[in-house]
């Protein structure tokens, strides 16, 4: 069977232990504005871009330098007719030696190419998960600050005005 949920993964040089914390550091990587922790399984935390998203997410399992799943416990889109499309959806983080290399396999599974939100949702997933390899490759990430980073981002308070 096809996997149709949204994956991208990268190699780094990297340990699996420094790839795993950058993943529990979503300050740094997705947003400053995270309000809540992701440390710990059970933690949760609230993201949330302007009025166009808000996420509230549950860490649901972490295996050091192996692997993280977030849940998503609640979600709203401004600009989507199902304004819950993630809601029930789990966020995966994969982590494996590749040789002298490190390998992260994101995926969210759920977020399938029948959701409205699913073109939005890739260029911002795009865009966060190469914040993610750049924290880890160089210290520094690219998290959106209050403000819309994506191009769709961008895009969608342009169409509502704003």
């Amino acid at each position: 069977m096809e996997k149709r949920d949204y994956t991208i993964g990268f190699l780094v040089d990297q340990s699996p232990e420094e790839v795993f914390a950058a993943i529990c550091n979503v300050r740094k990587w997705w947003s400053e504005g995270i309000e809540g922790s992701a440390d710990k399984v059970g933690d949760r935390f609230i993201h949330s871009v302007l009025d166009l998203h808000r996420c509230d997410i549950a860490v649901k399992e972490m295996v050091p330098a192996r692997k993280v799943v977030w849940r998503v416990v609640d979600n709203y889109f401004s600009f989507t007719k199902d304004k819950t499309e993630w809601t029930g959806t789990e966020i995966v983080f994969d982590i494996a030696r590749a040789g002298d290399r490190t390998e992260l396999r994101f995926t969210h599974l759920g977020l399938v190419p029948e959701y409205e939100c699913y073109d939005v949702c890739r260029d911002g997933w795009s865009t966060y998960i190469s914040s993610l390899r750049e924290l880890i490759a160089t210290g520094k990430g690219q998290p959106n600050i209050g403000e819309a980073r994506t191009g769709s981002e961008q895009r969608l308070i342009r169409a509502k005005g704003a």
